[in-house]
């Protein structure tokens, strides 16, 4: 039954001493060796009730596309800053990797209604809101009013998902302070850490989700700090990112499982990584002994 269960594993969650903790594909992608930002993956993981990720960028006519860099080089065919580009520049650029057009703004509400109910999309921000303003906002809340799907959306920029909050209401928000937390850490110590942190959870954001580096909350629970908890106490849920096998067939290494165990016993709600059923499978193994 065990050996089944490794088989089958979808990369979904992992369930431990009660409680569950959620596999995000990162960047959708289920393993690794999938194409970035794929659609067919996308849909798979709709059909399957995932969660998932995904990178936007705005667009010079207030759309976004789904890709992580600010510049088309890298991950498309494409040339220059992608703020620069409208709409009709970027229909016949193509992902790098196969003949596969970009994800764009428009094209996510009509995906979404095919999404299992327990499907959880993450819109990660990678502008500024400066950068997106009042024209971004409108087109979020022109293309994703009538989503009924569950949609979150994330940015590191508060000012940001305070805008969100404004004019999307129904949709989840969530907040990554971990850049910020870094620089408290180093100038400041751990105790401005925990008061800027408890400031954020009650800030004009109210997120549902914080999202979190793996080794900040480790370095904290290290020193008597424990940034999950902490989270959980004021109601919300945390996702530590980004934890990704490097050899996935082989499973943990002893470095990887050491991190790995010491993180599952802080119980996040959600991992996030690139390898979601090699993990769930490492992990079955590990537990089996």
């Amino acid at each position: 039954m065990q050996m089944t269960k490794m088989l089958d594993a979808q990369g979904l969650e992992i369930l431990h001493e009660g409680h569950r903790t959620r596999l995000k594909w990162h960047r959708l992608r289920k393993r690794f060796a999938d194409p970035l930002f794929s659609a067919g993956v996308m849909a798979e993981g709709f059909a399957a009730g995932a969660s998932m990720e995904l990178d936007l960028r705005v667009r010079a006519d207030g759309g976004f596309v789904v890709l992580h860099d600010e510049d088309l080089e890298g991950e498309t065919t494409g040339h220059g800053p992608i703020a620069e580009k409208r709409l009709s520049d970027l229909r016949d650029i193509r992902m790098q990797g196969g003949d596969r057009p970009l994800i764009l703004s428009e094209d996510l509400a009509a995906m979404l209604q095919a999404a299992h109910p327990a499907a959880l999309l993450q819109f990660d921000m990678k502008d500024d809101y400066e950068a997106i303003g009042v024209q971004g906002i409108a087109h979020l809340a022109a293309q994703f009013q009538e989503i009924a799907a569950s949609v979150i959306v994330s940015a590191g920029s508060f000012d940001l998902i305070v805008a969100v909050k404004e004019k999307l209401p129904h949709l989840l928000r969530g907040i990554d302070p971990t850049d910020k937390l870094y620089g408290i850490r180093k100038a400041d110590g751990w105790k401005a850490v925990e008061i800027e942190l408890r400031a954020d959870l009650r800030g004009p954001t109210e997120p549902d989700t914080v999202y979190l580096h793996w080794p900040l909350i480790l370095d904290a629970a290290n020193e008597g700090l424990d940034i999950i908890a902490l989270c959980q106490d004021a109601g919300k849920r945390v996702d530590a990112w980004t934890f990704t096998l490097k050899h996935p067939e082989a499973g943990f290494s002893e470095a990887e499982w050491g991190n790995f165990q010491a993180l599952m016993a802080l119980k996040p709600d959600q991992i996030t990584t690139d390898e979601a059923p090699a993990t769930e499978r490492a992990w079955s193994r590990r537990m089996a002994g």
